[in-house]
């Protein structure tokens, strides 16, 4: 990697607790102290919490994110037809007192209702606040953070997302790593989160569940064409299983980067608001971390070479499954 080059690395998992954040944050921190210009990204919109691991309590600047459209009803027009309720298939359409109303925690906007009001009593408001992109330009471990937070009951996290990580780049001026924290599972926000990126750090637990939300999320960074790496958590807690995943890593040409033991010192660390490799520099966390940093090190430092070795051979379509609305007709 030249001073000139800019890497994307997302830390993802198809499964929630995993330790992402926690590695995110540490991997950021060790990568600036190793001379790298570094942008950490907060992509889970729907419950960031990379602020909290890097114990940043203010931000420097706040950004509005307004996108989309909330319906509602007319009730000069509306003729009490019950067609807009029978519509929604997201169930956003309530009956109170005899008026119908659409809940703007649940409206999607989709449009269905306003198609089938005979009367043309659904209207919209449109550019409605969706969320929140918030920038830390320095923070205590000098790195800038990106965060992005969505307001419940909003759609389109993945497209908040996509705007914090364009943000993330800007202030990066295109040179260094950018370590985007990713949500869990394969939805919106993690597809908005690999789309662009260079290499995916998969994380995952020796359970079945976690085995199987891995190979989801790999099959993800498959269609994006994306080389991946991994790191097994809490391996000690099933040490049996390890081997089956390590096995499906070393046939999906998947670089094992580390297995990291179940430590409490990580609990602990988060209640001070410490990055557990600062707060328990001596833990056996801390000594995995570190391990697996210098081991991204190397990629990064020879990421032309490496990449060649590890992109997926074959680019494989992710076809997601399609859910058919409930019929509206009475």
């Amino acid at each position: 990697m030249s001073s000139s080059d800019l890497i994307e690395i997302v830390i993802a998992s198809g499964k929630g607790g995993v330790g992402k954040s926690t590695i995110a944050a540490s991997l950021a921190i060790i990568l600036r102290n190793s001379g790298y210009r570094v942008v950490a990204v907060d992509a889970d919109a729907e419950a960031p919490n990379l602020h909290l691991v890097l114990g940043i309590n203010r931000w420097d600047r706040i950004l509005e994110h307004r996108e989309g459209r909330i319906g509602f009803v007319r009730d000069d027009k509306c003729i009490y037809c019950g067609y807009c309720y029978d519509s929604c298939a997201f169930g956003a359409i309530e009956e109170k007192s005899g008026r119908y109303v659409i809940n703007p925690w649940i409206c999607e906007g989709c449009f269905t209702c306003s198609f089938v009001c005979p009367v043309k009593a659904i209207s919209f408001k449109y550019n409605v606040l969706a969320g929140y992109i918030k920038i830390a330009y320095s923070t205590p471990y000098k790195f800038p953070l990106v965060s992005s937070e969505i307001k419940p009951g909003r759609p389109n996290s993945g497209k908040l997302v996509t705007e914090a990580k364009n943000l993330g780049r800007t202030i990066s001026s295109g040179k260094g790593v950018i370590i985007v924290d990713a949500a869990a599972g394969i939805g919106c926000q993690v597809i908005a989160s690999l789309a662009g990126s260079h290499l995916a750090l998969l994380v995952a637990e020796p359970t079945p569940a976690s085995f199987s939300d891995l190979k989801r999320i790999h099959k993800l960074t498959k269609h994006f064409g994306i080389p991946s790496t991994l790191v097994v958590n809490k391996y000690d807690l099933n040490e049996k299983f390890v081997s089956e995943i390590i096995e499906y890593a070393r046939k999906e040409n998947i670089e094992l980067l580390g297995l990291l033991p179940y430590d409490d010192s990580v609990p602990k660390s988060m209640t001070m608001g410490k990055p557990v490799i600062y707060a328990y520099p001596n833990s056996d966390i801390t000594k995995g971390i570190m391990e697996i940093a210098n081991r991204l090190l190397t990629i990064v430092r020879n990421w032309k070479s490496w990449r060649l070795e590890h992109i997926p051979e074959k680019i494989e379509p992710f076809i997601p499954v399609i859910i058919k609305p409930r019929s509206w007709v009475r």
